[in-house]
């Protein structure tokens, strides 16, 4: 008998929350859909492990050194000039289409899929990594900065998505997602991008009880969401995908590499914009005309000496995470040791400053290589998939094929590989 629902997924993603942090005492529901359903074993991150390259990395199938987010901070060329720019202000995409011609350089899955059911996204987290998962209007995307239909169309009024930046907004999130969303047969695939547990970590230590109650009160959403499509599952077919981006790891001391670097002989060269340092919390990346490269590769063996560096990476190892671009020269893992925060949790790293705030030292934090920040969860419920874990490793960029593939759709062009049932 020929199965007449309507086919759709649904992506919950909870931002910051690493594998390691699902147990049956603090997040039950996510610990049931794990044991119940489809689990990734070796899922990964991305590098670098932040949101809004995560967010276009799952948009996309595509590794940044293909898409062309490179951070949560990145360099444009400007009049010749490295520009270091937040990735997550709202104005960063149009300044990024004006000054390279296009926002992300393959399609997303909004774009793939505008010609039949379409894309719709709830995201809490920063404006650019929610925009980024569909930066040139194919779909919806409802956010607190802006909301916007397909071709940029504003949503005002009661269409706009109306919430405080916090576990609240989060909560009234997952509330209109469930009655608006879930209910309805407009969409091939639907968002809801949670803020937390990470908004909280950057805030407070790991382990600490305002950690506990983000992971309680994540949970809890997931819940309501999981019993609101099973709620409706004589309508549709629906694959729910859960998982994260990444997870976090405590931040002991923080170091401003430019400072270093200007101390260190390059204070003409930075600031005549030959060098732009862009942070990735754990990491940074480090831009560089060619001119001056020579004289920044005389100084990785003195910067190999300082407590703050671990790998730095650059050419085939650079690449080999899946990050290359133009002016990109180097990327520098921050070191880490096995210290414990005042709540037993082990890891301490050093924070790259980036020059937007006082750094918070003893709270959470990630963008680098370290193993709490780059071990995300994912789990699929659907009856095609079963139970079980998923052989193999498993990555942000495997998710969008997945979906195209439940859905009966092409992934061509994506570094990732649809997840087999």
């Amino acid at each position: 008998m020929t199965d007449s629902r309507r086919r759709r997924a649904i992506l919950i993603v909870c931002d910051g929350l690493g594998a390691g942090w699902i147990s049956q005492a603090h997040t039950p529901k996510l610990a049931a859909l794990l044991r119940k359903h489809r689990r990734a074993a070796d899922h990964r991150a991305v590098f670098p492990s932040v949101t809004r390259v995560s967010a276009a990395s799952i948009a996309t199938g595509c590794f940044p050194g293909r898409h062309g987010l490179e951070g949560n901070q990145m360099a444009l060329v400007q009049d010749g000039r490295i520009v270091v720019h937040n990735a997550g202000a709202p104005s960063f995409r149009p300044t990024m289409r004006s000054v390279t011609g296009e926002t992300l350089r393959t399609p997303t899955l909004a774009e793939r899929l505008a010609r039949s059911g379409g894309q719709i996204a709830y995201s809490n987290v920063s404006p650019g990594a929610a925009y980024f998962l569909d930066p040139d209007h194919f779909g919806t995307v409802l956010h607190r900065s802006g909301s916007f239909g397909r071709g940029g169309t504003p949503l005002t009024g009661a269409a706009h998505l109306d919430i405080s930046h916090d576990l609240a907004g989060d909560r009234e999130m997952a509330r209109r997602f469930c009655a608006e969303v879930v209910p309805s047969g407009a969409f091939d695939v639907a968002i809801l991008w949670l803020s937390n547990p990470d908004l909280t970590l950057h805030h407070d230590p790991l382990g600490s009880p305002a950690h506990i109650e983000a992971l309680e009160a994540t949970d809890s959403l997931v819940g309501q969401v999981a019993a609101a499509i099973a709620a409706h599952e004589d309508m549709f077919d629906t694959l729910l995908l859960v998982g994260s981006d990444h997870g976090h790891e405590t931040i002991g001391r923080s170091i401003h590499i430019g400072n270093w670097l200007a101390a260190n002989g390059l204070e003409a060269a930075i600031a005549d914009k030959k060098i732009g340092v862009a942070s990735q919390g754990t990491s940074a990346l480090i831009y560089a005309t060619d001119d001056v490269r020579p004289a920044i590769e005389r100084l990785f063996s003195s910067l190999r000496q300082q407590p703050w560096a671990g790998e730095i990476l650059q050419g085939d190892a650079l690449a080999a995470t899946g990050l290359t671009g133009k002016t990109l020269f180097a990327a520098i893992d921050t070191s880490r040791s096995d210290e414990a925060n005042d709540f037993g949790v082990a890891g301490s790293r050093w924070l790259v400053e980036d020059g937007e705030g006082t750094p918070e030292i003893g709270c959470g934090h990630h963008g680098g290589l370290g193993p709490g920040e780059t071990r995300p969860f994912l789990v699929l419920a659907h009856p095609e998939f079963g139970a079980g874990t998923i052989d193999g490793p498993t990555g942000l960029v495997d998710i969008a094929p997945t979906i195209l593939a439940f859905l009966g759709q092409a992934s061509d062009g994506m570094d990732g590989t649809p997840i087999r049932s």
